[in-house]
């Protein structure tokens, strides 16, 4: 069942402190903001920015913030000058749209906010992912342990969906060559020491 707008921001601010603040919107209406944050006067000028994708910079609050990656499902900015950056999300039903704080982990952010947008949706996206991930293996030949009669291990829709959102990210130009490339030129050497260690652990997961 579908949680409401304001359980859904409560839940994505638990889960990263970086997350100050946040807004949720249904077409161009907002349908929820936390108490600290009003882009009731920038919205409009933002939606129409991420529907072009052509935006260089973003504005909210008075901030000008630079665009990173700007896709029809996330739009991502940052501030050059330390002030946080904006990080959105949308599906057919919702728009997320978080303010992060200066040590906050945009790619990170982009990925919790675009899960937990299938927590709120109606729509039943992950229920259709798993159809077509099923036609998928039946094409490969998977469905000979059905036809025999042999039940199959029931895998979480939800985990389905996060692994194909990271797959896709990957592969993306813009996606996570485009996040390491920037870190690199801006020197961050926490970032780099992370993605490191996270480079090493992948090596040791798939034995490579």
């Amino acid at each position: 069942m579908p949680i409401d707008p304001q359980t859904a921001v409560y839940n994505l601010m638990q889960d990263d402190p970086h997350m100050i603040a946040a807004a949720v919107l249904k077409g161009k209406e907002i349908v929820y903001s936390t108490d600290n944050w009003d882009i009731s006067a920038d919205i409009g000028r933002v939606i129409s920015s991420w529907i072009g994708q052509s935006a260089q910079f973003i504005m909210m609050s008075g901030v000008k913030y630079s665009v990173l990656q700007c896709e029809p499902e996330r739009l991502i900015a940052t501030n050059l000058r330390g002030e946080g950056s904006i990080v959105c999300a949308k599906d057919e039903e919702f728009k997320v749209i978080i303010y992060l704080e200066p040590d906050g982990y945009a790619p990170g952010a982009a990925m919790d906010v675009q899960k937990v947008l299938g927590t709120m949706s109606s729509k039943g996206a992950y229920i259709a992912e798993d159809a077509q991930m099923g036609q998928k293996a039946q094409n490969m030949g998977g469905s000979a342990t059905a036809s025999a009669g042999v039940s199959t291990v029931s895998v979480d829709p939800q985990l389905k969906g996060e692994i194909q959102a990271f797959l896709d990210w990957i592969k993306d130009a813009e996606g996570l060559a485009g996040y390491i490339s920037y870190y690199l030129q801006q020197n961050n050497t926490q970032i780099i020491a992370e993605l490191s260690k996270i480079y090493q652990e992948l090596r040791t997961i798939f034995g490579v």
